[in-house]
């Protein structure tokens, strides 16, 4: 008698709660709608061609090439990458240094964000680990390398992206006279060398890498930004790497 009674009770509690979780969605989905519309009319068409369309593209190639089941994005910051890869099947995590790099908070309404610094670990195993255009703002960028490729499956593969000069690194491009931009933000912008992807990937295999020319200068941010950006080789001027690495 006493089970059927709270039974009861439990289930007057949910038909009780369901007007106001209908209520709360409806203006949650008013909210988005109205925040998504006024980006949407906000849209001018003056900002810069960025590298965004190489990155994703060679996101998505390898993710086709290698059949992921579980995937890692690092850094995503507010980007819908997390939610386009889970669009292709495989389960998708997603993680961002928020607390020392979005000091005023950070809500990406794409996907949700684990809270870790991939700089000190990483939980979990995954078939697969994706850092674009992360990894050159991150000073530690030894131990968050060293943390990617611990935190992936036997197999598994390692896609970064970052700026790059094959004979010359940069711990901050953004401080150079010439930049193009940067000089205000308050993080650096590293340019890798070989020198740094030979110290990373000791022990591992470099199953592919690209070298792209995004600007008219020699460094990043160097000059005007190309329209379209061109892919070069290493004898070539270039200023952005794509690299897969399995473990």
């Amino acid at each position: 008698m006493i089970f059927l009674e709270n039974q009861t009770a439990r289930l007057r509690g949910i038909y009780m709660l369901r007007p106001l979780k209908k209520l709360t969605h409806r203006l949650g989905q008013a909210y988005v709608q109205a925040v998504t519309r006024s980006e949407f009319l906000a849209q001018t068409g003056t900002r810069r061609a960025n590298e965004r369309p190489i990155e994703y593209r060679y996101v998505f190639q390898s993710v086709s090439q290698n059949c992921p089941r579980t995937i890692l994005d690092v850094g995503t910051g507010l980007s819908a990458l997390p939610s386009l890869m889970h669009t292709c099947g495989p389960v998708v995590t997603a993680i961002d240094n928020i607390r020392d790099y979005w000091p005023t908070g950070m809500v990406n309404r794409h996907f949700h964000i684990k809270d870790e610094d991939a700089s000190r670990s990483i939980s979990g195993m995954y078939d697969m680990i994706t850092c674009i255009s992360v990894l050159e703002h991150v000073k530690s960028c030894d131990d968050a390398v060293r943390c990617m490729l611990s935190a992936l499956n036997p197999g598994g593969h390692l896609v970064v992206t970052f700026p790059y000069n094959e004979s010359q690194y940069i711990p901050n491009v953004y401080a150079l006279a010439g930049a193009g931009y940067g000089k205000d933000l308050p993080y650096v912008a590293q340019v890798y060398s070989r020198r740094e992807m030979d110290r990373w990937f000791a022990g591992v295999t470099i199953v592919n890498q690209e070298y792209w020319r995004v600007w008219s200068g020699e460094f990043w941010t160097f000059g005007d930004a190309l329209r379209p950006p061109v892919q070069t080789t290493k004898e070539e001027v270039h200023q952005l790497m794509c690299a897969t690495v399995r473990r």
